[in-house]
């Protein structure tokens, strides 16, 4: 249930009259759990899969007194696996749960206001255009953005899956779900290297999500990082002049 909190001027030391604000409640606890474990272990991928790409240096001794790479591919599988279990997770509570938690699973591509959006946004990331509009939700060009992104993992998942079926044989359940990967790309290495490109875009997607939170938070006087934090997103301009 969305709700509505207005808090009226307050006074201050000076005398001043403070302006009223308004929080909506957008973010459910389940959908705030998921982004910041989802964070974390993509991060865990991340490095993970950077050293199983570039493996570090021989160590001196015998083989078995080191598992230094072992432990490494071991918290990878581990890492993917957990993001699976996440992501079905915040699909199924994209059911169940308020209108906010299904927005980055469909698009609306058939709203005319929609498409003005994202060209709006584009021109507001790009200083073209003086004031930002509000949007309870993600903005139309977050939106896409978000909704590409959750294509993009389901890609990874399944690719990683893939991959890790090689080393349970064509016999586990692992290879009969996601063995299908390997007729769409001509050899296992090309998917490897797929694979691992895709590491370096999730890289890049992350620094440019970060950014863009923060430069929301601060120039669109709407709160982005706390909200998913809180749960509420927080409008910092006088709600008299907040369109309703």
């Amino acid at each position: 249930m969305t709700e509505i909190a207005r808090v009226h001027g307050v006074g201050d030391a000076n005398g001043e009259r403070a302006k009223s604000l308004q929080t909506i409640y957008v973010y459910e606890a389940p959908v705030r759990i998921w982004h910041w474990a989802n964070a974390a272990l993509i991060l865990v991928l991340c490095v993970t899969g950077y050293f199983i790409g570039t493996p570090l240096p021989s160590v001196p001794g015998e083989a078995s007194a080191s598992f230094q790479m072992g432990y490494i591919r071991f918290a990878h599988f581990a890492a993917g696996q957990t993001l699976i279990v996440f992501f079905l997770l915040r699909l199924y509570w994209a059911f169940v749960g308020n209108k906010f938690s299904r927005q980055i699973f469909y698009l609306p591509i058939s709203k005319r206001i929609w498409w003005w959006g994202i060209l709006y946004e584009l021109k507001w990331y790009m200083f073209l255009v003086k004031d930002p509009k509000k949007y309870v939700g993600h903005n139309p060009l977050a939106h896409v953005a978000m909704f590409s992104f959750m294509l993009f993992l389901v890609f990874m998942m399944a690719s990683g899956m893939a991959l890790y079926s090689e080393g349970q044989g064509i016999d586990s359940w692992q290879y009969k779900i996601f063995g299908f990967m390997f007729s769409i790309f001509p050899n296992a290495q090309s998917l490897h290297t797929w694979h691992h490109l895709g590491m370096w875009a999730i890289t890049i997607f992350a620094i440019v999500h970060v950014y863009a939170a923060v430069r929301e938070d601060i120039l669109s006087r709407q709160s982005m990082i706390s909200s998913i934090v809180s749960g509420e997103r927080l409008f910092r301009d006088d709600i008299d002049d907040f369109p309703r």
